[in-house]
């Protein structure tokens, strides 16, 4: 038996045991009988490949998007680059800086010091400088942050056409009626698919987009969620799943516009977005998504077959996300308490910008010159 022929009965193996029917679906319940037949169309794992393509399209159309129209937006809103000083040109401090430290100790500082004959106050402020060059203006934020907005309301008021007519959206009994054998409806592979595609287009571009203190959560929480809405796919969990997308796109829609004029430095409005938000999120994320939806994935299903690895495994994505958005919760919670204290200056996400120490800087002739548009930390 030849070596390929040896991997190829392997990975057979391995995909019938990975779809072995008794994983994934009920007791005297088969793949087979999710087969299309007389005029039952059920959802399949060949449909999730053209998440790829869709995910390259929304990237194409970002792209556009934020070079096209969002500068326009920004500027009938008076976004603008704050404009800072540059670092000036020092080769020892430069070199520190890329190759082993952005935040020099205060023994680095004094070695540094001696090195180049400045003040510790002027190599601290020089690096302060140089670590503002390296954040995201304020304009790359509002393009990603209108962009964002863009889609989720529109996924948003398009999951809820989708939604408007069906017996679930009201009835959560009705999720598992006649579960697994329920007929895929085109509103819902459409849903399904770009939101899937969606967050995939953001895997694509983490390493481009604005980097937030929450960024290693936000992975798994893009993570989680394709893993999620792809085993709800193919195990034809489709109608809690559309539920699921519509409960967090709600409160997404404001996180976003909020972020939009928070940019644009319009405070009345971006106050009343966040109270806004924060009231949405915790009814949707922490009341409906819970004690409704994972309710109803945790309890209903028991009144209709016996539990399975498919029924653990979908409520365990579902508590990751609870579990995440108990962490944003946090820190929306210290948000407001700064808001009604007077404190709150922008995203407890971002990366703040620095300022200068500035009371030696004008003595110094290697901070005079020529000041480029820096970002204004959110």
């Amino acid at each position: 038996m030849s070596c390929f022929n040896f991997i190829r009965m392997r990975g057979a193996m391995l995909s019938e045991w990975f779809w072995w029917d008794r994983l994934w679906l009920p007791v005297n319940v088969t793949w087979a009988d999710l087969q299309d037949k007389e005029g039952q169309v059920y959802a399949h794992v060949s449909h999730l490949y053209i998440t790829l393509p869709i995910a390259v399209l929304l990237l194409g159309l970002r792209v556009l998007y934020e070079r096209l129209i969002a500068p326009h937006i920004a500027a009938t809103l008076g976004v603008k680059d704050k404009v800072h000083p540059k670092a000036s040109h020092n080769p020892t401090l430069e070199q520190f800086y890329r190759t082993r430290s952005k935040q020099p100790s205060q023994a680095d500082v004094r070695g540094l010091s001696k090195k180049v004959s400045w003040t510790e106050r002027q190599v601290e402020n020089w690096f302060r400088r140089r670590r503002n060059q390296d954040r995201p203006g304020v304009l790359k934020k509002f393009r990603e942050a209108s962009w964002r907005f863009v889609f989720y309301l529109c996924a948003f008021l398009g999951g809820l056409l989708a939604l408007r007519d069906k017996p679930w959206f009201y009835d959560l009994r009705e999720v598992w009626a006649g579960f697994p054998k329920q007929t895929l409806l085109d509103s819902q592979y459409w849903y399904y698919m770009i939101e899937m595609s969606f967050y995939g287009s953001l895997l694509f571009s983490v390493a481009a987009d604005v980097k937030r203190k929450d960024f290693k959560e936000q992975l798994v929480h893009h993570w989680a969620t394709l893993t999620l809405l792809s085993f709800s796919w193919c195990a034809n969990y489709i109608r809690i799943g559309t539920l699921v997308m519509l409960v967090h796109d709600a409160s997404d829609v404001l996180l976003e516009s909020g972020k939009m004029f928070n940019y644009a430095r319009w405070e009345r409005t971006c106050n009343t977005i966040f109270v806004l938000f924060t009231v949405v999120f915790m009814v949707t994320r922490l009341v409906i998504f819970p004690f409704w939806l994972i309710h109803c994935t945790w309890v209903y299903p028991l009144e209709q077959f016996q539990p399975f690895f498919g029924y653990y495994f979908f409520n365990v994505m579902l508590v990751v996300l609870l579990l995440l958005h108990i962490f944003w919760a946090s820190l929306i919670l210290r948000m407001v308490k700064k808001f009604l204290f007077g404190k709150m200056k922008g995203d407890e996400r971002s990366d703040e910008e620095e300022e200068d120490s500035l009371d030696e800087d004008h003595n110094h002739k290697h901070f005079d010159g020529s000041a480029n548009g820096l970002s204004n930390g959110h």
